[in-house]
């Protein structure tokens, strides 16, 4: 997202404001951007969510492959 943002510069952004104020008016411009914020929050937050849910899947399984390994050499051992 911020690529696009900086690839597209002051001047694009001005212009995509003009040409949603032209489409939508004054009215629905600050109901859109609420609409717009919230879009964003939620798939930043869905996104947070898997990744950690990953992170913690992979601690869980590295911590089962210790436990198995230490099952195991205590078998050896015995």
């Amino acid at each position: 997202m911020r690529s696009l943002l900086s690839s597209i510069g002051i001047p694009g952004l001005i212009l995509i404001l003009v040409i949603a104020l032209i489409i939508f008016g004054p009215s629905k411009l600050p109901e859109i951007g609420r609409a717009f914020g919230n879009t964003l929050k939620e798939f930043k937050k869905a996104t947070n969510d898997l990744i950690s849910h990953d992170k913690e899947e992979n601690t869980n399984s590295e911590e089962k492959n210790k436990l198995v390994a230490l099952e195991k050499s205590e078998k050896t051992g015995n």
